[in-house]
């Protein structure tokens, strides 16, 4: 990726600084890139990651970050090479083989229903580990060697289609499909390397595999900063990359299309494995993870934005810096370009 000045009008430093500097806000951040017009024009580092993340690693532009549910936006970009070479498709049902039973009402989950958060799945996705009941917890960290059958074997709480309910178990009986037909383990690392992040440029990322050899597509995928800024480049360039395309057109539009209202905060809504404000004038979606690491895909200013760090459980400081850094950009340039 080339590298550029900002232009002189952002003053943009002064915006991604407090991520660095205000800790008690945003907890510590590890990592800031943007680009702009597919060149770097900002990326700085500090700090250690933790002993969970990375055994204390002092954080440069060679460190693999881990990615938590921001690697379900990569999923959906797996998904995408499948469904433009026509090896799967939206409508597809019965999507995991303990659903393939007539009489099993989870057949009538969709493809689409998946990739939405909208299974109808009795899954629990809960953070708290004195909760009574946390299948997130005991999928990721309960020695689960199968994590899709796992979510899989979930009975229905309400019809497919018909509710939105956020769950890393969905994102991996969706990964536990992509290995069906692609192979397990070794062969989907290849597969991953050969169609989706060897031809985006992706040397450094690595993704992590269950013992049945299923990609952990709800969390695990590590790489460098500025091969998440490449990925967020792929869809900011809907799908195209060096003039090649990698996703079929209107995937990028699939992912950011709005589905689902969140209760908790009137400008986020739930795409297909994005996450999209509809009221933004830029037209920004972003992928989003657990202690708020964050790709952001602008369109309306031709820019990435990547952070990774650790922020406090449950807050949304970086969900109101992304919105101010936006909204200021667009002021200080004059509007969308």
């Amino acid at each position: 990726m080339r590298r550029e000045r900002p232009p002189r009008e952002w003053e943009i430093e002064e915006l991604l600084a407090p991520l660095f500097d205000s800790e008690a806000a945003y907890g510590p951040t590890w990592a800031v890139a943007v680009a702009h017009r597919g060149a770097l024009v900002y990326e700085r580092y500090a700090g250690r990651m933790d002993s969970s993340s990375g055994e204390g690693e002092v954080v440069g532009p060679d460190t693999r970050l881990l990615s938590w549910s921001v690697a379900k936006s990569v999923l959906h970009a797996a998904v995408g090479v499948l469904v433009g070479s026509q090896r799967l498709s939206l409508s597809d049902t019965a999507v995991h083989p303990m659903w393939h039973e007539t009489s099993d009402p989870r057949r009538a989950i969709t493809l689409e229903d998946l990739l939405t958060m909208r299974d109808g799945l009795d899954f629990v996705e809960d953070y708290d580990p004195t909760s009574q009941r946390s299948d997130v917890i005991e999928m990721l960290f309960g020695g689960v060697s199968d994590m899709a059958g796992y979510a899989a074997s979930k009975p229905l709480a309400a019809s497919p289609g018909s509710r939105f309910s956020y769950s890393s178990g969905t994102s991996n009986i969706i990964s536990g499909a992509v290995a069906e037909l692609v192979g397990y383990g070794d062969e989907y690392a290849s597969w991953l390397d050969d169609n989706l992040f060897h031809p985006l440029g992706m040397t450094s990322a690595q993704a992590t595999f269950d013992a049945k050899g299923t990609w952990v597509a709800s969390s695990y995928l590590r790489a460098t900063t500025t091969d998440w800024l490449r990925f967020g480049e792929l869809y900011l360039r809907g799908g195209m990359c060096a003039n090649r395309r990698i996703l079929p057109a209107g995937w990028v539009d699939h992912a950011r299309r709005a589905r689902s209202a969140t209760p908790d905060d009137s400008h986020t809504f739930y795409g297909a494995h994005w996450w999209t404000d509809p009221s933004d004038p830029a037209g920004t979606f972003w992928a989003d993870g657990y202690e708020g690491q964050t790709v952001i895909v602008c369109p309306g200013l031709d820019l990435v934005a990547v952070r990774f760090g650790k922020s406090p459980p449950g807050s949304n400081a970086i969900g109101s810096w992304r919105r101010s850094f936006v909204s200021t950009l667009l002021s200080r340039s004059g509007g969308c370009r």
